[in-house]
């Protein structure tokens, strides 16, 4: 089970910096969300190209997640993280830019998408061994969960907000505070300053093909971690079908049509209950370890979900999606925070991207494909109860994997 440091981590410089910049960065892109979907179908017209600017948020896990964490491994964080920082704000910035000088185009919208999405992506490879640097391992915990929590917050506020800016600015406008954003993380993650350079000698680092081989041994050959993964991955998969159905749903189901306010708060719900998660996460694990706590929060975000697809009520939707938001976080960051304490240093980036790529490259694009499959063929009760199907399973996989560890203890 977790321990805590004595020192509260708010009075931690180095992670207290770091929180600013995912903070003020999780702001600028909750914004750009919504604002790189309108500006491109502006542009378009075409709902194929809005679909491309929403896949480019997992589709660089697919792409580039084994190359990201090798590189992550292989050179200093911290500079990785302001480099990947200051490239993402001129990326985004190349937006307004444009269309002030009447450049812009669909194409580059959806270029700049599927860009900044990938420099994204080496960001988090870099994140993944600079928390455990600057927190300790023993703290974990609580940084990933004041991290996640914060990133909750700013991502509604951010969505709330948007609209407005819009309105305000024109989409493209909008898109110069994202750059902004970016360029005050790169100032935050700079002002880090008690973590060492972790850059091994030359001489001493294996070939690239060799390094990626490393980690994926690494996490293949780690028993709970693997099945963890084959959890998190089921998770991502229900996620995926949850909100990619959520707006057919209300319709259908829950009578909440067209413009209806109330399909902002259903949304507003889900992404509410990671709040609840990241609060109530170091409670869990200063009571369970990481692997025992999955046995009992699956089932009860299996049951949730059940709730959810069995009423008519949005009210009662409403409730239960903030409760099931809550248990989603809590094994998302639980997985994470687990696979951290138990991954050496130098294999960090490697491990977690590899394990980030499956759940949210795979998992999350495959559940909103398979639930939009099932909603046309079968119904939308149908299509939401694969999520409901995917959580059962991995708390089945879990339970399977406790009991067979309790009748073979030498395993």
């Amino acid at each position: 089970m977790s321990t805590t440091l004595t020192v509260p981590l708010r009075h931690v410089a180095g992670f207290r910096n770091f929180w600013l910049s995912r903070a003020v960065s999780g702001l600028g892109s909750a914004i750009t969300t919504v604002a790189l979907p309108v500006l491109v179908f502006q542009e378009s017209g075409s709902p194929l190209l809005v679909s491309l600017v929403a896949a480019s948020a997992t589709l660089p896990y697919l792409a580039f997640g084994l190359i990201a964490g090798a590189v992550s491994d292989r050179v200093d964080r911290r500079t990785l993280m302001i480099v990947t920082d200051v490239l993402n704000a001129l990326c985004i910035g190349s937006v307004p830019l444009a269309w002030a000088m009447g450049w812009l185009t669909a194409g580059h919208v959806v270029a700049v998408a599927f860009l900044s999405s990938s420099l994204a992506l080496f960001f988090d490879a870099g994140v993944y061994g600079f928390v455990p640097d600057i927190v300790g391992k023993e703290s974990l915990t609580q940084a990933n969960s004041a991290i996640y929590g914060a990133e909750t917050v700013v991502r509604i506020a951010g969505n709330a907000v948007a609209g407005g800016l819009i309105a305000l600015f024109r989409p493209a406008g909008t898109l110069a505070l994202d750059a902004l954003s970016f360029a005050v993380s790169a100032l935050f993650i700079r002002a880090v300053t008690n973590v060492a350079a972790r850059i091994a000698p030359a001489g001493a680092r294996p070939g690239f093909k060799e390094s990626i081989s490393e980690g994926l041994r690494f996490l293949a050959g780690h028993p709970t971690l693997r099945v963890m993964t084959v959890v998190g991955t089921l998770q991502s998969f229900s996620g995926g079908a949850i909100v990619g159905q959520l707006v057919v749903f209300a319709d259908r189901v829950l009578g909440i049509h067209g413009s209806d306010g109330r399909i902002g708060l259903l949304y507003m719900a889900w992404s509410a209950g990671g709040i609840g998660g990241s609060m109530l996460l170091p409670r869990l694990r200063r009571r369970f370890d990481a692997f025992p706590l999955l046995l009992w929060v699956l089932p009860v975000g299996a049951l949730l979900g059940l709730v959810v697809v069995l009423t008519t009520d949005w009210r009662i939707a409403l409730v239960a999606l903030a409760v099931w938001g809550t248990a989603y976080l809590v094994v998302l960051v639980n997985t994470m925070t687990y696979s951290q304490e138990v991954t050496p240093s130098e294999l960090q980036g490697r491990v977690n991207t590899t394990r980030r790529m499956l759940s949210s490259g795979l998992g999350v694009p495959l559940g909103a494909l398979v639930a939009s499959t099932i909603t046309l063929s079968v119904g939308i009760r149908a299509g939401m109860a694969t999520a409901v199907v995917s959580i059962t399973l991995a708390a089945v996989v879990v339970w399977v994997v406790q009991l067979r560890r309790r009748l073979s203890p030498a395993q």
